[in-house]
């Protein structure tokens, strides 16, 4: 239905994604006070009480990773996106933003 990767391989796409002035595409869906105090730079809010109305707004095309804080609330989405919408792009972050933050890769805060 959706494979999973965790922050140690992800990690490295990121940065050079980053380097080469790409975009990798990472969506949030935890809650907005939870996004607001560390995120992975670049990621996009969506949080999950709002996938079904937002689903829209979730790339079709090229790799999209979901991730939540551990990895359960992202498993959820990319499987709901699949069975509803057809996506087979998505990936799941299994460890979520709480495994990025314990690796001690970049993060940012605030609004």
């Amino acid at each position: 239905m959706f494979e999973s990767i965790d922050v140690e391989k992800l990690y490295p796409l990121w940065l050079a994604m980053k380097e080469d002035g790409e975009a990798c595409v990472i969506i949030d869906v935890r809650t907005p006070e939870e996004y607001a105090e560390v995120r992975v730079p670049g990621a996009k809010l969506i949080a999950l009480n709002t996938v079904e109305a937002r689903a829209d707004e979730f790339p079709k095309q090229g790799k999209v990773y979901l991730i939540c804080r551990s990895g359960v609330r992202s498993a959820q989405a990319a499987g709901y996106l699949a069975k509803q919408y057809g996506h087979s792009n998505l990936v799941n972050v299994s460890e979520g933003t709480t495994a990025w933050v314990n690796a001690g890769y970049p993060v940012e805060r605030g609004h």
